[in-house]
C-alpha cells in the first residue's frame, strides 16, 4: 500500500497492477479536487462515507452538478471532466484502469 498526501486530503493506493488500480480517496470538507479529465484512465467511484457535489460532464458534453451520498457510484470515462467538492469529509473508493498519473488539470485551487 502507498499513501499519497494531497492538499485536499490523501489517497491510499491499495492495488496497482498492469490491469487495474484500487484507491481509497479521502477529501476534507472545505477543499475540492481539481477540475480534471483523464486521457486514458477509466474509473468508477463509489461513495463510501460522506456527501459530496460532483461537477461532471454528462454524455451530451454539458457540465452538471450532482449530489452523491454513501452507496452512490459514478463512472468517469476518458475525456470526461469532473471535480469533487465534499459537503462533509468524504471517503471514496475508486477502481480504475492503471494509468494513475493520467491527470489533465483544467482548473486547480492549489496551482498544480
Amino acid at each position: 500500500m502507498k499513501i499519497v498526501v494531497k492538499p485536499w486530503g490523501r489517497e491510499l493506493w491499495i492495488a496497482h497492477t498492469d490491469h487495474y488500480a484500487l484507491k481509497i480517496i479521502e477529501i476534507k470538507k472545505g477543499h475540492r479536487s481539481s477540475l480534471q479529465y483523464h486521457e486514458k484512465k477509466h474509473e468508477h467511484i463509489y461513495v463510501d462515507e460522506g456527501v459530496l457535489e460532483i461537477e461532471w460532464e454528462n454524455d451530451a458534453g454539458n457540465m452538471e452538478v450532482l449530489v452523491l451520498k454513501p452507496g452512490d457510484v459514478i463512472e468517469n470515462l476518458p475525456g470526461r471532466k469532473h471535480r469533487v467538492t465534499p459537503l462533509e469529509d468524504v471517503r471514496l473508493i475508486e477502481v480504475s484502469t492503471p494509468e494513475l498519473e493520467d491527470v489533465v488539470r483544467v482548473e486547480d485551487d492549489y496551482n498544480r
